[in-house]
């Protein structure tokens, strides 16, 4: 058995044995799950935001974390918060975005603060019901024994929602300068929430997918917009870093409906696109469809089913990824333009069927070709879902020897 098999079968058999372990009775002090954001007035912002800067709490409230959606048993020895903060637009424009806080109850053992990881999820859709934090009290999240493997080696991890999913106005899917914002305003708001005692610990971002986007972005944006963060590191998988690529490769394909849900978003964050312009009545009724939708529910997968393979022709008058309107919008949240300011271990899949592998290698020749403490991997003969699982020990593997303070050896050449 090689190496690599068998570090994937101790990293799941690690994540099985710290959710077994974590979870217990339900708490008396842990309040029921509320329901929906739609329904919750939680999520709804003061309005206008009151004085303050990025990475502000808003308001926040103890919370259930479960992987149980059946008897939605709460984990023991992890306390656990929603929150509500101050982030940015990609535009720089003050925004309350919603998250979580997860803070094992056990004391830190390590040298210095505890550490935090600022977990970034992949796709969840663009309804209010998919917000990380809602579905993280449900037991329906994912990605979540991978946050629980995170949790069982003591580290605290946040889990933003991102601009406009679970707080009102449509989300900003795939926005890469809204979202490297996003999740580096939540490491800030954990570091200040005065319960979860984070104050003094080094920080990693972590993040796979859209998640990959999201830690991309944080990677670039963190040495000037957070240098009050002690960032030691991030992991970005499956990056989607070049839009454009991805939509050429998506037009057409079994996933086409995920180019359709990032024009909803990019015409979410820059109004001025007119994406209802460009639509015939097909595409204004998937636009309609897409604005709730969630990935992991039959109107996900409903919703992937009928678009199969149809292109952007189908749905438009007039393409709108070939104007200069578009074009530089996309482009703006194109990664590679800044090299990281700390290491970074970037993955991808080489049979990735959603996210071409070639956008993402440019990627990692763009960081290279500007000096970038980059480490580099590749999984062969594996699709999307398959590089998360087996760029999982890597990631954690990764993190362990930056909270440790040892030097991350590049692998550029």
């Amino acid at each position: 058995m090689s190496t690599r098999i068998r570090r994937i079968l101790r990293a799941v058999l690690v994540v099985a044995v710290t959710a077994t372990s974590l979870q217990g009775t339900a708490l008396a002090s842990v309040p029921p799950p509320p329901g929906p954001p739609s329904e919750d007035p939680f999520y709804t912002p003061p309005s206008p935001l009151p004085p303050g800067g990025p990475g502000d709490v808003l308001r926040s409230r103890e919370s259930l974390f479960t992987v149980d959606p059946v008897g939605r048993v709460p984990f023991r020895g992890v306390r656990s918060w929603q929150v509500l903060y101050r982030s940015e637009s990609a535009r720089g424009t003050p925004v309350a975005v919603s998250g979580t806080v997860l803070v094992p109850t056990r004391p830190w053992a390590g040298p210095g603060g505890r550490p935090l990881v600022s977990y970034t999820v992949g796709t969840r859709g663009l309804g209010d019901r998919c917000a990380p934090s809602y579905a993280l009290t449900q037991g329906r999240d994912y990605e979540a024994l991978f946050i629980a493997d995170a949790l069982g080696r003591g580290w605290a991890v946040t889990i933003t929602d991102m601009e406009g999913l679970g707080t009102p106005g449509r989300h900003t899917y795939e926005v890469g300068g809204s979202q490297g914002r996003a999740v580096l305003n939540m490491a800030r708001a954990a570091r200040r929430l005065p319960d979860a005692g984070l104050g003094e610990g080094p920080v990693a971002v972590w993040g796979y997918s859209q998640g990959g986007t999201s830690a991309g972005w944080a990677a670039e944006l963190a040495a000037t917009y957070a240098p009050d963060l002690p960032l030691k590191g991030v992991v970005a998988g499956g990056v989607p870093a070049d839009l454009r690529a991805v939509a050429r490769s998506l037009d057409g394909s079994p996933f086409v409906a995920f180019m359709f849900m990032a024009a909803a978003g990019y015409d979410a964050a820059y109004p001025e696109l007119g994406l209802a312009g460009h639509l015939n009545g097909n595409g204004r009724a998937l636009l309609k469809r897409v604005e709730s939708v969630c990935l992991l529910s039959f109107d996900g997968f409903a919703t992937l089913l009928t678009t199969a393979f149809t292109r952007i022709g189908d749905y438009t008058t007039d393409n709108p990824l070939e104007t200069e309107k578009w074009q530089a919008r996309l482009d703006a949240n194109k990664l590679g333009g800044t090299a990281p300011g700390v290491p970074v271990m970037q993955s991808h899949a080489s049979l990735d069927e959603i996210i071409p592998f070639g956008q993402a290698d440019a990627l990692r020749r763009a960081w290279c070709a500007k000096g970038a403490n980059l480490t580099w991997r590749t999984y062969g003969l594996a699709g999307h879902v398959i590089g998360a699982v087996r760029s999982e020990p890597d990631a954690i593997a990764f993190l362990t020897d930056r909270f440790a303070g040892k030097p991350a050896q590049s692998n550029c050449r």
